[in-house]
């Protein structure tokens, strides 16, 4: 056997050694990595399970139907929307509980209402004079410690002096249970009613309304100056230091945290500018500064992947450098820039910092009917509840959540669709 033959086999024969022993090393790191994965997911489905047990009674609020008759004597149809509409339904109420004498009795059992049925009464009998002298159904919600405890988040058997109902008063909603008069319909209230200071009123048509307009303009501004700015340093500027360093400071800019961004709008866009606080105009040219590196490094990647032939190709055939970006390079680039960009505004709908620093936290009771009026955001109005001592603002806090991942998850649904769907491989 010659030297070659020798070496040949004593390299097979540590190879094959050698193989036990790095099977089980690949083997080890195969499951340290499904391990990881299954221990993050397992984080997840904690997280959102957490959210989900916590907010899903948000969703259904407990309501009492009461026939309420409209007194001529009490309201009258000329000192209209004034009225005592709290009297007439103190008047209900005393044919269910009869015994009921005293003010401080008939008090007690009127707060087992809401604090706005008085107002929808007045705004159904305002919209509709002519019921005045006829008794109608009434269907309101009930008042936060009614609506936990309708929903078993006050427990019966702890003592009387640590719960926020005593006895007297479970045994009068029980009453009105017995009789019927007590649903849990789908709370609608949580997306179409406006902020509140009682719970069970209280709903995000605001923050919804503020996101909305605050992402249109953060889109409007950073979308086009976005593109702008890709196509000119990935197509146009020559390589140089001022375009390096540029470059460096895009990149930079993407991982700077969020509330510098709030910092620098309230220095420039409300201490110099003048503009509003709390509109969601400032909130968005706030997002578009954060969201514009990210939409600027999409666009570019998106433009360094369409092959150089296509350019060669339209070069050739007498384009000019300008035609060939915006005719054949930016149309087959466009699915990647869309998909980066609403990545981008699906990160700037979860910002919170930015839009605190700029007053977008402030209580309000309407909805904003244009992007210069005072607004909250979802994010921000979910600090608002979490800060809340109101026992009925923990679940709505969670519900808030879920309602914000929501509209994530569909943004980031469209930024995979519209990858799948339109997405050039070269």
């Amino acid at each position: 056997m010659d030297t070659k033959t020798a070496h040949q086999e004593s390299t097979a024969t540590t190879v094959a050694l050698s193989l036990p022993r790095r099977r089980r090393r690949q083997f080890g790191l195969k499951a340290l990595g499904l391990g990881a994965i299954l221990v993050a997911f397992l984080m997840l489905v904690i997280l959102i399970g957490s959210i989900f047990m916590s907010g899903y009674r948000a969703f259904v609020q407990t309501h009492v139907e009461l026939p309420v008759y409209i007194n001529p004597q009490t309201i009258d149809v000329a000192k209209l929307p004034r009225g005592n509409f709290r009297s007439l339904l103190t008047d209900s109420l005393q044919p269910i509980f009869p015994e009921l004498e005293s003010r401080q009795e008939k008090s007690e059992a009127l707060r087992i209402l809401s604090n706005g049925a008085q107002f929808m009464l007045r705004d159904r009998v305002v919209a509709d004079p002519s019921l005045i002298g006829q008794t109608i159904q009434l269907i309101v919600p009930v008042s936060d410690p009614y609506d936990q405890l309708n929903k078993e988040l006050i427990n019966r058997t702890t003592p009387e002096e640590r719960r926020r109902l005593n006895d007297r008063q479970i045994q009068l909603f029980d009453r009105l249970k017995d009789a019927g008069m007590i649903s849990t319909p789908l709370n609608t209230g949580i997306i179409f009613n406006p902020d509140s200071r009682f719970p069970e009123l209280a709903g995000l048509k605001g923050a919804i309304i503020g996101s909305f307009w605050a992402l249109l303009v953060c889109f409007l501004i950073s979308f086009p100056v976005g593109i702008g700015a890709a196509i000119y340093l990935e197509e146009f500027a020559p390589r140089n230091r001022i375009s390096d360093f540029i470059e460096v400071n895009i990149n930079n800019l993407a991982a700077v945290p969020s509330v510098v961004f709030g910092l620098l709008a309230v220095a420039v866009f409300i201490g110099w500018f003048g503009l509003p606080r709390s509109a969601p105009f400032v909130g968005g040219m706030t997002l578009a500064l954060m969201t514009m590196p990210t939409v600027i490094i999409a666009a570019r990647a998106a433009l360094k992947s369409v092959p150089s032939s296509i350019r060669e190709a339209a070069l050739g055939c007498g384009a000019s450098k300008q035609q060939v970006v915006f005719g054949h390079v930016l149309p087959l680039a466009m699915p990647g820039i869309l998909t980066g960009t609403i990545i981008g505004l699906a990160q700037a709908l979860g910002e919170t910092a930015p839009l605190l620093l700029i007053g977008m936290n402030a209580f309000i009771t309407s909805a904003p009917t244009g992007p210069f009026d005072s607004s909250t955001a979802l994010p921000t109005q979910i600090f608002i509840w979490a800060d809340s001592p109101e026992r009925g603002f923990v679940s709505r806090t969670s519900a808030a959540i879920l309602v914000l991942l929501g509209f994530l998850i569909a943004m980031n649904s469209l930024a995979i669709f519209l990858r799948s769907q339109f997405e050039r491989k070269w």
